[in-house]
């Protein structure tokens, strides 16, 4: 008989071996992760000093972000089952090692090409680091409310890497410089470096052979990387462009292939059974759609706080800190609120609070307060998505065999950086449509601090949240139709 996905879950669960320090692994997993996330936006306050710096063009500032961005969903898959083929422990390792030394060469980078190559590597690094540190901390921390809590410390610090980058990288340019923003990864990274050859141990892989289904990898990893690459393409050429056209449906059409691969392959990368559970399924597609309106949320507050409201960095940096704790809040909140209303409700009901912030949000003004539209709608914007997220990626990991952990925590940070890259660019299209001026707006109008007169941009911000609180309310309609109904077991 075959096994349901419960059997699955629980059989992983009773032989998979515990460390006898499993808090100890997941501080060290989670200040990897918080590593990884920070470094997708902490180089935004820092781009106007590298053009100066390093004679950067605006698209060279673009591919700044873009490297990182790129490699990193690119790698994401292919580094998860890494993981499970080759050992969680072991992937860490390479990929913090990956990911510190080239902060090492993008902080002395003579020229602007070192820079976006250090960055592509530091993407390689992270798309190998992420799913091992979430793969971790599902293999420490036994099945049930010890585990759900553990992920949502993890999905705290996540969301707390994320919201902090635009603190950091200010508090970095304005006391030492823009370098800084990628060297302060060597001393972190070395140290947590250290603490895992300390404090983890080898797991076991997954069953059968090690051998990596080289078709599957180069055809999922060149698919993401190439779709990734179309849709950051689209903030400067636009979507109708024909380049960008052609190059997101070459992504599109080397993920299809890469399906195909797949369900004839005898040892696939990933085994296409997964998406039959609908708990991994529909949470993926959740968190997409989660991720969608979260990465634009810390964008536009950010550029709206500098652009509008005159905020310098820091002062950008630390008005956002009160939506910071909320998200961790949210997360630490979500365990507690799983075993009385189970993990569907409570994610319907932080997406359904997150959509309320953002609508709340969308009021902003020219002269707006900082009360009325920063802390207020940032807090309740911040708390509904740290409710939303935890219970969905306790859904996806959950029900994962001891084989495949790696491969859906791949999947799970694929979902939602992809889904951030996404909603970015998508929300950047949409405030352009909606801004006053009838000429389109460049990267500079978003990137660059300092444009005269951006008052123009205020009804453009508006409408990127507006479209955000839509994607939230449709994310926790799909909830209800798709999570099973009996997803409370998960807290």
């Amino acid at each position: 008989m075959p096994q349901t996905d419960s059997a699955t879950s629980d059989s992983a669960t009773s032989s998979s071996p515990r460390t006898p320090r499993p808090w100890l692994v997941v501080l060290t997993a989670c200040a990897a992760q918080f590593l990884v996330v920070l470094d997708v936006s902490v180089v935004n306050v820092a781009l106007p000093s590298m053009r100066t710096d390093l004679g950067l063009s605006a698209f060279g500032l673009q591919w700044v972000l873009s490297a990182y961005s790129i490699a990193f969903a690119g790698f994401m898959l292919l580094g998860g089952r890494a993981a499970d083929l080759y050992g969680r422990k072991a992937i860490f390792l390479l990929g913090l090692g990956l990911f510190t030394a080239a902060s090492v060469v993008g902080g002395i980078a003579p020229e602007g090409q070192y820079l976006i190559g250090a960055r592509a590597v530091q993407g390689l690094g992270a798309a190998l680091l992420s799913p091992a540190t979430l793969t971790l901390v599902t293999g420490a921390v036994a099945a049930g409310a010890a585990r759900t809590r553990a992920i949502g410390t993890w999905t705290a610090v996540g969301a707390a890497g994320g919201a902090a980058g635009g603190f950091v990288g200010g508090l970095l340019v304005d006391l030492l410089s823009w370098r800084w923003v990628l060297l302060i990864n060597v001393p972190i990274g070395v140290l947590v470096l250290a603490a895992a050859l300390l404090w983890l141990r080898e797991g076991p892989t997954g069953t059968g052979s090690r051998h990596l289904d080289l078709p599957g990898a180069v055809l999922v990893t060149g698919g993401l990387a190439t779709l990734a690459y179309g849709i950051v393409q689209t903030e400067e050429a636009g979507w109708t462009d024909p380049a960008t056209l052609l190059t997101l449906l070459g992504g599109l059409v080397l993920l299809a292939v890469f399906v195909a691969v797949e369900a004839r392959t005898a040892a696939p990368l990933m085994p296409l059974k997964i998406f039959r559970n609908r708990a991994v399924s529909a949470a993926n597609v959740s968190i997409l759609l989660c991720g969608s309106s979260s990465f634009g949320m810390w964008y536009f507050m950010t550029v709206y706080a500098q652009n509008v409201l005159g905020y310098t960095p820091i002062q950008a940096g630390l008005a956002l800190v009160p939506s910071s704790l909320s998200v961790i809040l949210g997360s630490k909140l979500a365990p507690r609120l799983m075993p009385a209303l189970g993990a569907r409700n409570v994610a319907v009901t932080g997406a359904l609070i997150g959509a309320a912030g953002f609508a709340w949000q969308s009021t902003l003004t020219v002269d707006g307060t900082f009360l009325g539209t920063i802390l207020g709608p940032g807090v309740v914007m911040m708390m509904g998505l740290g409710l939303a997220t935890t219970p969905l990626a306790t859904l996806a990991t959950s029900h994962a065999g001891r084989g495949d952990a790696g491969l859906v925590s791949g999947l799970v940070n694929t979902s939602r950086t992809m889904g951030g890259a996404l909603g970015l660019s998508v929300l950047s299209t949409v405030a352009a449509a909606a801004s006053l001026p009838p000429v389109p707006l460049s990267f500079d109008d978003y990137s660059v601090i300092g444009t005269p007169d951006s008052s123009y941009l205020v009804p453009g911000y508006a409408m990127a949240f507006r479209v955000s609180a839509g994607i939230l309310v449709a994310a926790s309609v799909l909830m209800l139709a798709w999570l099973p109904k009996d997803a409370k077991r998960a807290g």
